[in-house]
């Protein structure tokens, strides 16, 4: 559930998403499993979280289940100090 998050992280998860697979963020729902709903792969996968890393400087555990944009989002927001 992301009704919490920042739009402004929501807006950048998806920004950052459509940069690695040119996704409309249109087709994108919070519930949206990546791998399934649009081929992403392991290397897609890492280049979202690297990019997610790098724009918000912190750290995406290698073992933590993210599947869905919302899970991103989640991550995100919840580990985000600075949501500007």
């Amino acid at each position: 559930m992301i009704s919490l998050a920042a739009p402004s992280v929501t807006q950048k998860v998806v920004e950052i998403i459509n940069d690695v697979k040119r996704i409309r963020p249109s087709r994108l729902r919070t519930s949206s499993d990546l791998s399934k709903e649009f081929g992403f792969d392991t290397v897609d996968l890492v280049s979202v979280i690297w990019e997610l890393e790098k724009s918000f400087q912190i750290d995406i555990p290698d073992e933590l289940p993210l599947n869905t944009l919302g899970d991103f989002v989640d991550f995100v927001s919840s580990h985000t100090k600075n949501l500007n």
